[in-house]
Parts: structure tokens; C-alpha cells; sequence
């Protein structure tokens, strides 16, 4: 009876301090969630978003802040972070930092959707217009179009923030319009300027937010910050969607292509170029890339390979260096989103020579005379090591071989000249008679 009085006991206190812990872990306060983000707005970004709202959620986060420099990105990937974050059950700061940090054209409406948005000195926010990835302006009833729904969408999420930011925000996609933190600031854009995230913590400690419809007085003065880490695939794909890394994978890929074509058999350029063009194609359509500077990029590629068949003297390879640089200059649309200049010279020219040197022996190499092997024998000289009437024994090539005289006969010591090889054996003639 004692025992399973015990018993009971023992289970009671064990589910008592189940509930306690998770209770204790679910009360809010104790610390504050951090994501570090730095590049293009892509579906990494909406991850590790999501990440961080379920790690925020069921922590006990008091706070969930964003940590963020972008020069923007995908319409349609910012729309559904901003749902995340209007959706999210734990109040969401969005930091523009570090100094000389952007939340440029789509990250201007991921911070003005935050519950709270603070800005790092040296920021900037805004220029959040519309632009196409057909490398022209859109038409202009589309143009209109877009405009007046991206205009309407920043407006209703900077609503609650005044009449100032209300006005900015629909500068900011009608008009390019960008501003300061302390600009931002003023205009009520932003809530507070911070150098760091302890800063902020103590700057939006006492701010009342609204969670879900729900007023809420955020208290985060002094408390510990805990990092959530992005995990490694999504570091390696957010590290490959940035213009220089872009261009230079499609220039690897293409090249490793064309010299596997030019060279088949070799295998590791192909593998090289096939895995470089995949990888190329994931970044450039996460930056939503300008269709026309693939096409020029493409067109330099093309006048690279003419070059190589026609008597131009190298006109077309000049044509290609240009095409090339052009296409990387409009590869992207934004000011904040470019191919470094250091980069588009530097691929340019080491392409241009890939093609003159490497691809051109490789095309060269098919016009010439085999000189090993079978084929390598016929024009070669050799000494006829017995007399040939007609058949008889040649020494070519280090080796001696059965040979057949064409005009026989021919004499031991006699210099020959081979003609044809069938099989192991070879036919010769004088090597007088080559002339004729």
C-alpha cells in the first residue's frame, strides 16, 4: 500500500515539474531572440525568418529582432514575410544595421512592417519602386498598375506611424524617395536610432506595440541576447546570391561548357561548368536578374566562339569584351544590387584570353597531323633494314615493322617514307619519291 502511495507520489511531482518547466520556459522576458541577416531578399531569408518566430515562440522571447542590411529583392517573397511578421505571436524588431547598412526597395517594407523599427547612424531606408528584370521600364499602364499596388500595400503598413511616414512611404515607391536614419526618425519612419543591439534594447524598452490586435508594452532594458544561427546550407545559398558571384559563376559555367565541347573527354570542365551554371542559375534568379544582360552576356560568348573560325584578326573577340562588360553593368536593376567594376574587367578580359589561347590551341589541335599512334606513321621516315621485293622489313619510329614497297624494289639501307598503315603492317615508297 506505502509502495504505491509512493508511486503517485512520485508521478504527481514528476508531472508538476513538467508543467513548471514548461511554463517557465514559455514566460516571456527572460531574453531576446536574434537573426543576423545580410543580402538579397530571397526565400532564405523567409526561412530563417520563420525560423526565428517558432524559436522566439516557444522559448519565451521577449523580442524577436532582425538584424538586417539588403539591397532588396523578390516582390513576391517580400509579401509573404510581411504576413510572417504581421502573423507572428512574438513582436518583431527589424535593425537596420551596421553603419552603412540599407534596407533598400524591399527591405524598406520588411522594416515598416515590424512591429518596431529602428534604424543603426549611417543607414539608409526607402527607394522601394517598382522596376522589371526585362531590362527596360514596364509599360506604363503596367507601370501605373504596380506602382499604385506597391504604393497602397508601404502606405498601409506605415498607417500607424503618422502622417509624415504615411506621405514618405508613398514617396518612396512613387518618387525613389530614400532617407537617413535620422531623416527616417523624424519622420517617424523608424522608432529610435541605435548604434547596437544593446541600444535598441534599451531605447524601445517601454514602447507599446500591437501583436495581433493585442496592445502590448514591450520590457527590454538589460536583457541577455541569444543569437539563432542560420543553418549552413542556407549560409552557402545566401552567400552565392550576390551579383559578383553571380557573374562569375555564369562565366565559369559557360566557360567550363564550351571547353568540354571544344575538348571531349576531358570530363572535370563539363562537371565543373554544369555544377557553375546551376549554382548561377539559383543566384540569378534570386536577384531577379536583367534579362537583357544575360543576353548580352550571352551574345559576347557567341562572338568569342566566331572568332575563333573567322579571319576577323580579333574584331569580334573586341565585340565580345564589350557585350560582356555591357551585360554585367545592366545585369541587375538596382544601384545597391551591381557586378563589382573590378569584377566585369576582370572576367572580361580573362575570357577573352580563355578563348584566344586555351580554346583556340584545343580547335587548332584537331587540324594537325597526328604524331603518335598509327596515323602518326604515315609521312614518317625510316630505313629499310632489308631489301623490299616487294615486301620486306622497315625500321620506323624507334621500331621495325613488315612493309610493302609501292615501287619495289627497294634496297637494304634505303631511306623510305611511309604511305599508308594496314594493321601491323605498313606500305613505303623511296623516300626520293616524296615529291611526286
Amino acid at each position: 500500500m506505502k509502495r504505491t502511495r509512493v508511486r503517485w507520489w512520485v508521478l504527481l511531482l514528476t508531472l508538476l515539474a513538467l508543467l513548471w518547466g514548461t511554463f517557465a520556459q514559455a514566460e516571456p522576458g527572460n531574453h531576446v531572440d536574434l537573426l543576423v541577416f545580410k543580402g538579397a531578399v530571397t526565400p532564405v531569408l523567409d526561412r530563417y525568418l520563420s525560423q526565428g518566430i517558432s524559436t522566439a515562440s516557444n522559448d519565451g522571447a521577449e523580442v524577436l529582432i532582425l538584424k538586417f542590411d539588403t539591397p532588396g529583392g523578390s516582390v513576391d517573397i517580400t509579401q509573404g514575410i510581411v504576413q510572417k511578421i504581421l502573423a507572428s505571436p512574438v513582436p518583431i524588431v527589424v535593425y537596420v544595421a551596421p553603419p552603412g547598412a540599407h534596407a533598400a526597395s524591399a527591405g524598406t517594407f520588411i522594416t515598416l512592417a515590424a512591429h518596431a523599427a529602428v534604424m543603426a547612424p549611417g543607414t539608409t531606408i526607402g527607394a522601394a519602386s517598382p522596376v522589371s528584370n526585362m531590362g527596360a521600364d514596364l509599360g506604363k499602364t503596367m507601370q501605373r498598375k504596380v506602382t499604385n499596388v506597391l504604393a497602397k500595400d508601404l502606405v498601409n503598413l506605415a498607417k500607424r506611424r503618422g502622417e509624415k511616414a504615411t506621405r514618405w512611404a508613398e514617396e518612396a515607391v512613387r518618387e525613389a524617395k530614400a532617407a537617413t536614419a535620422e531623416e527616417a526618425l523624424e519622420m517617424g519612419v523608424v522608432d529610435a536610432v541605435a548604434y547596437d543591439v544593446p541600444d535598441l534594447l534599451d531605447k524601445i524598452d517601454g514602447l507599446e506595440v500591437s501583436v495581433n490586435g493585442v496592445k502590448r508594452t514591450l520590457h527590454t532594458r538589460g536583457l541577455p541576447i541569444r543569437e539563432i544561427p542560420m543553418n549552413e546550407l542556407d549560409q552557402f545559398l545566401n552567400a552565392i546570391a550576390n551579383p559578383a558571384i553571380a557573374a562569375i559563376l555564369l562565366t565559369l559555367g559557360v566557360n567550363g561548357l564550351l571547353f568540354e565541347l571544344a575538348s571531349p573527354g576531358a570530363y572535370l570542365p563539363g562537371i565543373i561548368g554544369v555544377i557553375s551554371l546551376l549554382l548561377a542559375f539559383y543566384s540569378l534568379g534570386a536577384l531577379s536578374a536583367n534579362y537583357v544582360g544575360l543576353i548580352f552576356i550571352a551574345l559576347a560568348f557567341i562572338l568569342f566562339v566566331v572568332d575563333l573560325k573567322a579571319p576577323t584578326h580579333g574584331v569580334l573577340t573586341i565585340g565580345g569584351i564589350v557585350s560582356f562588360v555591357f551585360g554585367a553593368m545592366v545585369l541587375f536593376n538596382t544601384p545597391y544590387m551591381t557586378v563589382p567594376w573590378a569584377t566585369i574587367i576582370t572576367l572580361a578580359l580573362g575570357t577573352a584570353s580563355f578563348f584566344v589561347f586555351a580554346i583556340a590551341k584545343v580547335v587548332q589541335s584537331y587540324k594537325w597531323k597526328p604524331v603518335t599512334g598509327r596515323e602518326g606513321l604515315i609521312g614518317a621516315i625510316g630505313e629499310a633494314r632489308t631489301d623490299l621485293d616487294p615486301k620486306g622489313m622497315v625500321f620506323v619510329h624507334g621500331e621495325t615493322w613488315r612493309a610493302e614497297a609501292e615501287s619495289p624494289p627497294l634496297h637494304k639501307g634505303d631511306l623510305v617514307v611511309v604511305t599508308s598503315v594496314n594493321g601491323l603492317k605498313i606500305k613505303v615508297r623511296k623516300a626520293t619519291d616524296i615529291s611526286q
